[in-house]
């Protein structure tokens, strides 16, 4: 067998179609499948139920499966070392990043980054966690920004800062008077929500959880953008929470009603996420260091609380 068939198989499996698998591999179909065929023969077994529809893994298909994801990561691994060794840092670099994330850091390193590492294309999708951790472990992409942590054993994370929640209130309402609020003020019944879906969302759940019971019929309005929340709160909708570097771009009349926690200040940990096969660790690495060189001035807060994206039963 060789990798390029283990490379078929996987496509197939993942995709459960040899026709669509054979375009993503960039082969004909009778190509793969033959070539499928060929590993089969010679294992003396079938990897496939091809009688069902979608096509389905037998049960010896799935560990074969199993097995061909280490197999193909670890000769991944051979061109790693000889590009580490060499000290290259290039290549196509397939980065995810979640859509609470993508319009503040992103124009805050992505400049610095291709000129410090031109020979590097970075691919960058905006994608959820969950989308995101799909995509990790099926290898499309090579690492992701995410809020973290996400108690993944599959999954490696790498701290990039701390950036706390703030709150939103426009002057009509009783915390507006306050220059500093605690997590007791926020009714979880206003609070104008992202959709689901949004890791931030699931963070402002989990925070406010603890002090109020959720009346699940207020939960009618909620937006993709946290621009539309803000329009929301003031034509007297509710209030809501933004991530600290979106406060940084609003206007000075929108600053004034902003109100920052009390310390331990609620938080999400924004990580570097990377899956544990630890390819291209030079590009990691790199994204990492140019990432902290440019937050760093505008993330100074230690004391905080962490927030877990995770959604909670």
């Amino acid at each position: 067998m060789t990798i390029t068939q283990l490379q078929y198989v996987l496509a197939v499996a993942e995709h459960k179609n040899f026709t669509l698998a054979a375009e993503k591999c960039f082969v004909t179909q009778p190509t793969l499948s033959m070539q499928i065929q060929k590993i089969e023969e010679e294992l003396n077994i079938l990897i496939f139920d091809r009688s069902k529809k979608p096509i389905q893994l037998t049960d010896i298909g799935q560990k074969i499966v199993n097995q061909a994801k280490n197999i193909v990561n670890e000769a991944d691994r051979i061109k790693d070392i000889v590009e580490q060794q060499k000290g290259f840092i290039g290549g196509e670099f397939r980065l995810g990043i979640i859509p609470t994330i993508m319009p503040t850091l992103l124009p805050m390193f992505l400049n610095n980054f291709i000129k410090k590492y031109p020979k590097v294309k970075l691919l960058i999708e905006e994608l959820n966690t969950d989308e995101i951790i799909i995509k990790l472990k099926n290898g499309h992409l090579d690492a992701a920004i995410a809020a973290t942590p996400l108690e993944d054993e599959k999954i490696k994370e790498i701290v990039l800062y701390f950036e706390p929640f703030v709150a939103y209130i426009p002057e009509h309402h009783a915390s507006f008077q306050k220059e500093e609020i605690e997590i007791a003020d926020l009714n979880i019944n206003e609070i104008l929500l992202l959709q689901d879906g949004h890791c931030f969302r699931d963070g402002i759940l989990n925070l406010c959880k603890n002090g109020t019971d959720i009346d699940q019929n207020n939960f009618q309005i909620q937006s993709g953008s946290f621009e539309t929340l803000i329009k929301l709160a003031d034509e007297g909708l509710g209030t809501t929470l933004l991530p600290y570097l979106h406060t940084l771009d609003l206007k000075d009349s929108d600053k004034l009603k902003l109100r920052n926690f009390k310390e331990p200040k609620p938080a999400r940990e924004v990580s570097l996420i990377y899956p544990k096969s630890e390819l291209k660790m030079q590009i990691i690495d790199a994204l990492r260091s140019t990432i902290a060189g440019v937050v760093k001035g505008a993330i100074v807060f230690q004391n905080v609380q962490i927030v877990s994206p995770l959604q909670k039963k």
